[in-house]
């Protein structure tokens, strides 16, 4: 077992990045949608965290209360929601305002000239 991750790379992979990880998707994608600020991605991503280091503990024996495999769960949370709340408020202020902004790459908008 890793002691980092507090579980073994696979079960890192598949539970955090995977399954936590589309919830962590749906959830910046939601928070974008719904005109939210980006400061609650990190709370919700925070607790996601909890989730995540509670479902590796019970269902493959990992460490529950290791710190850093909590932060490593939580880092990767907070940048798949943080991927998804940018390419959507990008697709949304493109969309609802198409006088005033045009595309400008995955993430951005620039006015319209």
């Amino acid at each position: 077992m890793d002691t980092f991750l507090g579980t073994t790379p696979q079960v890192f992979f598949g539970v955090t990045c995977v399954i936590i990880g589309f919830a962590a998707y749906m959830t910046g994608q939601a928070l974008s949608n719904t005109w939210r600020p980006v400061w609650q991605l990190f709370v919700y991503c925070a607790l996601l965290g909890l989730v995540s280091r509670f479902l590796i503990f019970s269902l493959f024996d990992g460490e529950l209360l290791s710190l850093t495999g909590y932060g490593s769960d939580t880092v990767v949370l907070i940048a798949i929601g943080s991927f998804a709340f940018r390419l959507t408020r990008a697709r949304k202020m493109v969309n609802q305002y198409p006088w005033l902004y045009v595309r400008s790459g995955l993430f951005g908008w620039k006015t319209r000239h």
